[in-house]
């Protein structure tokens, strides 16, 4: 949002110089914020990124371990022959009674 006021407030200088060089030198700072605001887009675009792949990290693991706490389970469902209970290690279902 600065950046964009920045940007306008140098095109209205601009805008507002009387001379060619002062014409010329607020065009040159104009040019110079507009690159700084590509510049400051794409670091904000890599903020983004990082971030969402902390997320998507959190979440992978997170979902690890809730698939290991479920296999654990079957596992001793299994064992114990509760119906419906698969087995991971031979991937076979317990049968109901």
């Amino acid at each position: 949002m600065r950046i964009h006021i920045a940007a306008a407030a140098m095109l209205a200088l601009g805008a507002a110089a009387c001379t060619p060089a002062e014409q010329d030198e607020a065009g040159a700072k104009a040019e110079v914020a507009g690159e700084r605001a590509g510049e400051v887009a794409a670091e904000a675009g890599e903020v983004l990124e990082s971030g969402a792949l902390k997320a998507a990290r959190a979440v992978e693991e997170g979902a690890g371990n809730v698939a290991d706490q479920l296999e654990e389970n079957q596992a001793e469902a299994a064992a114990d022959g509760r119906p419906g209970a698969v087995d991971p290690a031979t991937d076979e279902r317990v049968p109901a009674e």
